[in-house]
């Protein structure tokens, strides 16, 4: 049990007042033996058990009495697991609020979100502990910022829903950076997120650094968590693969490719109507589905040959979560794509060149040329869509126009050189090369997402079956998409606000991998990297929400989107924007359709070695995390002072007259032996 007022919990010695009482009583009579009254003392033992066992229930009910004036004043906590591990006022409470698109799920049947129930559940929580001060840490802030009171919850514009994910890591190590800038005392992190693996990273090296800092502070802090982890059964989300502007001999059509996704264990068939606007024309096509994934691939859509650059949305009827019904996009004339192949080693460069310049269909120009870093100084970047660089790492000169035409929006894809050298790239380097007596296969893999992801029908990529002779390793802050048998890692992502940074820890020489006999894998990877980076060249662009842009986003203005979103939160918020002459399709991650939900062993291993409690609610779930109930406690102190009334009210016996005929008579309790023997002795004086 928690109490908001725990130093009144010293008052509960008192609870022995009527015992000391009755001690002290006791020492009122005095103890007279007189032979002749000895028969009076015999009855009085036949009577002494009953009387014993009334004075201890009149002494317990007396005593749970003033225990229950205790409680009440120190006005305790009820309800949930969070009432018992709250831990009282608290100097600072750091509220970390996720607003990612999946907390825009909607209860069965309640029409509330676990973002609303989330931010109404914490305010009346908050309001009921209180604290000193209260902190706002959410999906979109760069710093944490202090608010008025948890009310606050219910009101900010920066507590509504956005597309964008949530990073708690980051959220996480927000806060910590507060209490140490702000010396803090006593300190509550509460938590409101619904545990979505995508959210939380929990494959992320950052968790045991903050582990660490945490356990290092000098000041008590308190994580809880209130989760909402339920995953509706009847959500259905729509995604856009790819579109190309395509002209006929008489028009021109746009090929749409999207992705309708469900819960897995749907197995029945359901039509679906799947309506397409471009720039406001409406249009309808009915689907059927009868699995977890639909994939249609280039829908015509016919639009005006004058038509060259232009927006478009797709949309699915309304169901649990609306934050995955929509999805927008851009389409422009086609670009070539070019890539730009940094190497020394001309046997390596001939089969990146011959991957990259092979256009995947008929619509698409790709071209590709080899240079060697002396030659960089007269590059386009402009013209660039993807950079393949099997050298040394540039220096600090060609690392900055690297810097540049990433934060543009560029993709680049890093191969360890023959000699690596000791330089480095945004704080990765390679180590050395280590060479295989038999050749080595990869074991993991991300198939979900990312430039590893399975094909739109489905169907994995054959990464699997690459063979690995030699490998260099890897050092810095990056993300695995690929690993190999002994566990170390074949490909990986740096994550970057724009752009893509991607490094390969072999090379397509045949003495190094397969990835030259086995080109599936090599292909898909530098295409995908490819199409990324022409997306962010011309006058469109897709963006996922979130991510930065060479523009504040208040120079944006909004074409189609949330009514309600602010201009400065634009670029967190999915819908179509122009930026002067160039449109942007701003959308939700890949991970949010679907998330899944983090498991509960490994959520508890994240805050290992630290004080950490959790309680699940629902959305639209009206009872109260935390109560006081005094009350209660109050309700109890009545209950035990009428029950020692009536135990202390005097029992009525019947009694024998000397003439025979009987009449009742009140009879007092003969406590004890010196109170009968004095009785007895008065009588006979």
């Amino acid at each position: 049990m928690t109490f908001l007022q725990p130093l009144l919990l010293a008052a509960l010695p008192l609870i022995a007042l009527p015992v000391i009482i009755h001690l002290i009583n006791q020492r009122r009579y005095q103890s007279v033996r007189w032979g002749a009254m000895m028969f009076l003392l015999a009855a009085n033992r036949m009577s002494r058990g009953y009387a014993r066992i009334r004075q201890i229930l009149i002494l317990i009910f007396r005593t749970l009495a003033i225990a229950g004036l205790i409680f009440a004043v120190s006005r305790p906590l009820a309800s949930g697991w969070l009432g018992l591990t709250a831990g009282g006022k608290a100097d600072t409470t750091i509220i970390l609020l996720d607003r990612s698109p999946s907390m825009q799920e909607q209860g069965a049947g309640t029409g509330v979100s676990k973002l609303q129930a989330g931010r109404e559940q914490l305010a009346s929580t908050l309001e009921t502990l209180g604290s000193d001060r209260w902190v706002l840490v959410q999906t979109t802030s760069a710093d944490a910022i202090e608010i008025e009171s948890p009310d606050s919850l219910r009101k900010l514009p920066s507590t509504e829903p956005v597309g964008t994910s949530s990073d708690l890591p980051g959220m996480l190590e927000k806060a910590r950076d507060y209490i140490h800038a702000n010396n803090t005392g006593q300190t509550e992190v509460w938590i409101c997120s619904d545990i979505r693996e995508n959210d939380w990273n929990a494959e992320s090296g950052r968790w045991q650094t903050i582990r660490d800092s945490f356990l290092e502070l000098p000041q008590t802090v308190r994580f809880h968590l209130l989760a909402y982890p339920t995953e509706a059964s009847s959500n259905t989300s729509i995604r856009v693969t790819n579109v190309r502007r395509f002209e006929t001999v008489d028009n021109a059509e746009l090929l749409v490719s999207l992705k309708v996704t469900r819960d897995a264990s749907k197995e029945d068939r359901v039509t679906l109507p799947i309506q397409f606007e471009i720039e406001g024309a409406r249009s309808e096509l009915t689907v059927e589905i009868d699995g977890p994934t639909l994939e249609l691939i280039d829908h015509h859509l016919p639009i005006e040959r004058s038509n060259e650059r232009g927006w478009g949305k797709v949309s699915i009827p309304a169901d649990s979560n609306s934050a995955d019904n929509d999805f927008y996009f851009v389409f422009d004339r086609p670009r070539q794509r070019h890539t730009l192949i940094v190497s020394n080693d001309p046997q390596t460069a001939v089969p990146l060149q011959l991957a990259a310049s092979i256009s995947p269909d008929s619509t698409t120009e790709c071209s590709a040329e080899t240079l060697s870093q002396e030659q960089l100084a007269s590059v386009d970047w402009e013209t660039v869509s993807l950079v393949l660089w099997h050298a040394p790492f540039p220096d600090q000169e060609t690392a900055t126009t690297l810097t540049d035409y990433i934060n543009r929006g560029g993709q680049i894809v890093f191969l360890p050189p023959r000699e690596p050298g000791s330089s480095q790239f945004m704080n990765v380097r390679w180590n050395s090369w280590s060479d295989q007596q038999t050749p080595i296969s990869v074991e993991t893999w991300r198939g979900d997402q990312g430039i590893l992801a399975n094909s739109q029908s489905g169907t994995a990529l054959p990464v699997g079956e690459l063979q690995v002779r030699r490998y260099c390793g890897l050092e810095g802050e990056l993300t695995p998409l690929a690993r190999l048998k002994n566990n170390q890692t074949l490909f990986a992502h740096l994550p970057t606000t724009r752009g893509g940074v991607y490094f390969c820890a072999t090379t397509p020489d045949l003495k190094d991998s397969s990835l030259t006999t086995n080109g599936v894998v090599l292909y898909v990877f530098i295409q995908r990297a490819l199409a990324t980076g022409a997306a962010s060249l011309g006058q469109t662009q897709q963006l996922t929400s979130g991510a930065a842009t060479s523009e504040p986003p208040v120079n944006w203005k909004q074409i189609i989107g949330p009514e309600n979103a602010l201009s400065t939160d634009y670029v967190n918020q999915s819908g179509i924007y122009s930026e002067g002459e160039k449109l942007l399709a701003v959308n939700r991650r890949n991970a949010e359709d679907l998330a899944r939900v983090l498991d509960d062993d490994r959520l508890a291993g994240l805050f290992n070695g630290l004080s950490f409690s959790r309680v699940d609610d629902n959305a639209g779930s009206f009872e109260g995390l935390i109560q006081e109930v005094w009350r209660m406690f109050l309700v109890a102190m009545l209950i035990a002072l009428i029950v020692e009334a009536m135990l202390c009210m005097p029992r009525v016996i019947p009694r024998v007259e000397a003439s025979g005929f009987p009449r009742r008579q009140a009879d007092g309790d003969l406590p004890n032996d010196r109170t009968a023997t004095t009785q007895a002795t008065s009588t006979t004086i």
